[in-house]
């Protein structure tokens, strides 16, 4: 006897003479189509879209930096020449620079009433402070006004990732400009390390941060001292991590094959439930017939 293989089809068919269509069947067919494309392009546009999953982890994630953090800042005071603006900054490794300008500009507002102070420079990361002041001026004004705007004031990398929300640029848009012309604004600052990783792996390093602030005018025993806008920062030991992810291939083969199967599975019982009740029902008006 030779051997036939189709002894072990599982999936036998059945003759086209042997079924029976039905009105409900062809209702419960297309519905089950529709519903079948929906989840489809539904898992599709999952499928095709990003995620992004965050975890926190002690560590420092930019070991290669040199111990550095670069720091984008850029205020306007409408009321202070160019000429007196000045940025300062000092930590507790005994940094103390008076007038830094390296990758500084200045821009004058209002005809030369104002300033517009941009600058690109890099911090120790250990507590301290920079601070837009007078102090580097070769001549202190009477009365410096430092009623403000803040600009952008961020740390590290600007990430290139449209859905990564977090506190990167706090203090854009802050602004001062109905204050005390002759008070101090300190911001204190809490900056928090974060890492992106793409899709293909590669890494940015950037900082959230969150602040609060005060504004007072500072004396001591020889009178009222210089104002200045102060940052004053410290760097928090939790780092946060983005890790951009698409959803596994098999993940979503299996997920279409268990939307396929599901949904035709729940359609034929309940065809077949609603068949096998329409046929009882008819058996009963024939019965009541004769």
């Amino acid at each position: 006897m030779p051997f036939d293989l189709r002894r072990f089809d599982i999936y036998r068919k059945v003759p086209k003479d042997l079924t029976q269509p039905t009105y409900t069947g062809a209702i419960i067919s297309v519905c089950c189509c529709l519903f079948i494309i929906f989840l489809f392009l539904s898992e599709l546009t999952g499928f095709i879209t990003t995620e992004i999953v965050n975890e926190l982890y002690v560590d420092d994630p930019d070991k290669d930096s040199g111990g550095k953090i670069d720091v984008n800042l850029n205020v306007s005071l409408p009321n202070l020449h160019c000429d007196l603006v000045g940025l300062d900054i000092q930590d507790e490794m005994g940094r103390h620079e008076v007038g830094h300008i390296d990758n500084s500009m200045k821009i004058p507002l209002r005809n030369g009433d104002g300033c517009r102070f941009e600058g690109r420079f890099s911090i120790n990361k250990v507590p301290g402070n920079f601070h837009v002041s007078t102090h580097s001026a070769t001549a202190q004004p009477e009365n410096p006004d430092m009623t403000h705007v803040i600009h952008k004031l961020t740390f590290g990398d600007t990430l290139q990732a449209h859905n990564v929300h977090g506190a990167f640029n706090a203090l854009g848009g802050a602004e001062r400009l109905a204050s005390n012309p002759l008070a101090s604004h300190d911001y204190i600052l809490k900056i928090v390390p974060t890492v992106f990783e793409n899709m293909k792996g590669k890494h940015q390093y950037s900082y959230q941060y969150t602040v609060a602030n005060k504004e007072y005018v500072a004396y001591s025993h020889t009178g009222r001292i210089i104002p200045a806008i102060w940052f004053r920062y410290d760097l928090s030991p939790i780092t946060v991590k983005y890790t951009e992810r698409r959803q596994p291939l098999y993940r979503f083969i299996t997920t279409i094959c268990a939307i396929i199967g599901g949904t035709f599975t729940v359609a034929g019982i309940l065809d077949s439930c609603i068949f096998t009740a329409s046929e009882a029902w008819k058996k009963i008006q024939l019965g009541k017939m004769q």
